[in-house]
């Protein structure tokens, strides 16, 4: 349906006018509600498990303990459609769950897969393909089992990275590798007004990787990203506020536990923690290393660059984060 409004609006364009269209897709979010042409598609297949299924978070701060994210113990009956065949146990369930959630997701992503063909159908049916900036992408990415979780919130890179894939033709070379460096969603008006000739307004934040794209696929975009989730949710998903700070190698996270144990949520309360991943010996995020005395002076360089991040972007760190000693000393 969405698909079909968009192309009605581009048939009714008339002349050589510039146009920008943003078409956003949400069949894969839960419930995931497959229609009638996917429904199934993948009920055969033996979708396996990823590697990290059975995570038990023994490193970790109580906010990966405290998510109501588990696909074997979180996920409904309306998530599931139908319920759990009788006398599993509990490992055999949860696997279970895992293949109706991952069967309705696959088939709702395909279903998008199909409207973004019809998309191009339509830009290449007109001539138009090689000089249309296409940028598909989503708003987070999403645990499809990873750490034993559905949904996303938190600063774990399954969460935290999105995909992007653009074409240009007439632009943007072809290249067998892709982009390493760090992009953001924040990047992304910056990089459409570059190429459309536009400059940005003095405010916007961002950096456009237009000529990365182009011309320069080497240049530098930044050495490290900045994220944030304000919400203390204590009612249904039970995610920690927390804010963090991420590196080609390394990601410094803060949970600041702000609110929890407030009237009307579970009355417990919890006091700020930390965590750092070593992405290149850790990829999967299962150690986490900030109290590892080898990683002492890492953590301690990650808060100051957290701080400076956080003054650049207009952020106010919680109360309850220290002002690292680097800057205290730099100060006196």
């Amino acid at each position: 349906m969405i698909t079909d409004l968009s192309l009605k609006w581009l048939d009714s364009l008339e002349g050589d006018e510039p146009w920008c269209l943003l078409i956003h897709h949400k069949a894969p979010h839960r419930p995931w509600e497959p229609d009638e042409k996917h429904r199934g598609m993948y009920a055969q297949d033996r979708i396996p498990l990823p590697a990290t299924f059975d995570d038990d978070y023994a490193t970790r701060t109580s906010a990966a303990h405290r998510a109501a994210m588990r696909i074997a113990d979180h996920l409904t009956l309306t998530d599931l459609k139908v319920a759990p065949p009788e006398g599993l146990t509990y490992e055999q369930a949860a696997v279970w769950k895992y293949q109706r959630y991952m069967e309705d997701y696959l088939a709702c992503v395909a279903s998008v897969d199909d409207n973004v063909g019809r998309v191009i159908d339509w830009l290449t049916e007109r001539e138009v393909f090689d000089d249309t900036l296409l940028m598909y992408t989503s708003d987070q990415g999403f645990f499809l089992g990873d750490h034993g979780w559905f949904d996303k919130r938190f600063m774990y890179d399954e969460s935290l990275r999105m995909p992007l894939v653009l074409s240009c033709p007439s632009r943007i070379p072809a290249r067998e590798e892709p982009l390493t460096q760090i992009v953001t969603n924040v990047d992304f008006a910056q990089t459409v007004l570059e190429a459309a000739g536009l400059a940005p307004h003095a405010r916007m934040q961002g950096v456009s990787i237009w000529p990365q794209l182009t011309d320069e696929p080497d240049a530098p975009t930044r050495d490290a990203m900045y994220y944030r989730y304000f919400e203390n949710d204590d009612v249904n998903h039970h995610a920690f506020a927390h804010y963090g700070i991420r590196t080609e190698r390394h990601k410094l996270i803060y949970f600041y536990n702000d609110g929890m144990g407030l009237p009307g949520s579970s009355g417990l309360s919890y006091p700020p923690e930390w965590e750092l991943y070593d992405l290149a010996e850790d990829p999967e995020e299962l150690r986490n290393v900030y109290l590892d005395p080898a990683y002492l002076d890492l953590r301690e360089e990650l808060k100051v660059r957290l701080w400076r991040l956080q003054a650049e972007l207009l952020d106010t760190p919680h109360p309850s984060q220290p002002v690292p000693e680097r800057i205290t000393a730099a100060a006196g």
